[in-house]
């Protein structure tokens, strides 16, 4: 299983579930330490929970498999190898597989916005989150200036630009490109925790469409005026029809030509599958993805899931949504397809047709549609809270989520002492 994420999770804990170690052994490769759990990533920005409560050793979560820390460097279909380069650097040997299950995500395509990738930041890739909370430590004055860990010029920290002749002008802004779901939910996120702190720094949300969340909108129009009413509410500065062009040291450039000051950027522009060598041979759709008929077969022997897998949904016949919660249900779908094909049943048809969606704005504040029915406020957001606890990786991080959550009135958002980067840190004491 290649991948940490919510679809190894789940396909390995449906398959383990059916089979005995005498029966199966699992492999898992991954270029992270640890299974990140994104539904709360808001909360963490906006420093309701630390970061560590979100971050799950895998062979915690993994127990019965073999882990791999590092990345693929070849997959041969023919010999049924998956050759690693070790997150040391070291060369392994190759490890053979039966069946090869694909789950290795996506990542924010940064290079195509010249300057994204030295001065801005993504959520996805190993790290960034702990980087993009000192980051955001940092603008809000209660971290520590910006050190040689920190990537590319654009960290060391220009708050406030000057004119020639000394005088400061209005604080940069925050910038957040790309106005989906995760962009519209992490700017308020943002704007939230730099008010709590007082921060000045206004955040600007870019979306190149007439309107954010315009997916969204058609179908669920009421969940998409509730995060409007957030955004406003949180005073974020949406700014529609316009495209990051370029990032620089202390600014961004937009498609008009215009040049916003910024002090810190962050891309949820969208993705694309990690693309592993060795599999060029197997089908892809134009976005990159390994086509997957209905039962998550991409070849003989060979499976994917999340969001490097097109899916079909059962009902629409459209691809499915890259999000966790079809991670989620593909990944477990997978495994007991693998348990099945292990017994010398035949596989069975993906058939999940789907939940509802939810955006997270903050204690009691949500946008919430479930099965069809839009659901707002405290209700919204006590249901979202349910649906996250029960799929987070082990019990006692759903307990550590409620008792932090409880302690808010008493300490206070979780500040710059709370921001990890290493992958094993200890979950705080209110765990």
């Amino acid at each position: 299983m290649i991948g940490g994420g919510y679809a190894t999770l789940h396909a390995y804990r449906a398959l383990v579930r059916r089979a005995t170690s005498e029966q199966v052994q699992v492999t898992v490769v991954s270029a992270d330490t640890c299974h990140n759990f994104h539904g709360f990533t808001g909360e963490v920005v906006a420093g309701l929970l630390p970061q560590s409560i979100t971050r799950t050793p895998l062979v915690d979560v993994l127990p019965r498999a073999r882990f791999v820390h590092g990345e693929v460097s070849r997959v041969d279909l023919e010999k049924r190898t998956v050759s690693v380069r070790a997150a040391d650097g070291a060369e392994l040997l190759p490890i053979p597989y039966d069946d090869l299950v694909v789950a290795c995500g996506g990542r924010e395509p940064l290079e195509a916005i010249p300057g994204m990738s030295q001065h801005g930041h993504t959520l996805r890739a190993p790290g960034e989150l702990g980087r993009w909370m000192s980051r955001l430590a940092v603008v809000a004055g209660v971290g520590p200036n910006p050190t040689q860990r920190d990537r590319g010029a654009g960290h060391r920290g220009q708050l406030h630009p000057r004119r020639a002749d000394g005088p400061a002008v209005e604080p940069a802004a925050v910038v957040i490109a790309g106005g989906g779901m995760a962009g519209v939910e992490l700017a308020a996120a943002v704007a939230d925790r730099l008010r709590s702190t007082g921060a000045k720094n206004p955040v600007v949300l870019v979306n190149s469409g007439a309107q954010v969340l315009s997916d969204l909108r058609t179908e669920r129009p009421a969940v998409a005026a509730a995060a409007d009413r957030e955004l406003v509410r949180t005073g974020v500065t949406v700014r529609t029809g316009l495209r990051v062009v370029a990032v620089a040291r202390d600014e961004v450039v937009l498609s008009d030509g215009s040049h916003q000051p910024a002090v810190a950027v962050l891309a949820t522009t969208g993705q694309r599958p990690v693309a592993l060598p060795g599999l060029e041979s197997l089908p892809h759709d134009r976005h990159g993805r390994l086509i997957t008929d209905a039962a998550l077969r991409v070849a003989p022997g060979v499976w994917a899931a999340g969001d490097a897998a097109r899916v079909i949904h059962p009902g629409s016949g459209k691809p499915v949504p890259a999000n966790a919660l079809w991670a989620i249900k593909a990944g477990g779908h997978l495994g007991r397809n693998l348990s099945r094909v292990m017994r010398a049943r035949p596989p069975r048809a993906f058939r999940y047709r789907g939940l509802g969606q939810a955006m997270g704005f903050g204690i009691g504040r949500s946008a919430t549609e479930l099965y069809g029915i839009s659901i707002g406020g405290a209700a919204g957001w006590l249901l979202r809270l349910a649906f996250f606890l029960r799929y987070m990786p082990s019990r006692r991080r759903a307990a550590a989520v409620i008792g932090c959550l409880l302690l808010l009135p008493f300490r206070g958002r979780f500040g710059a002492s709370m921001i990890v980067d290493d992958a094993d840190a200890p979950m705080p004491a209110a765990a």
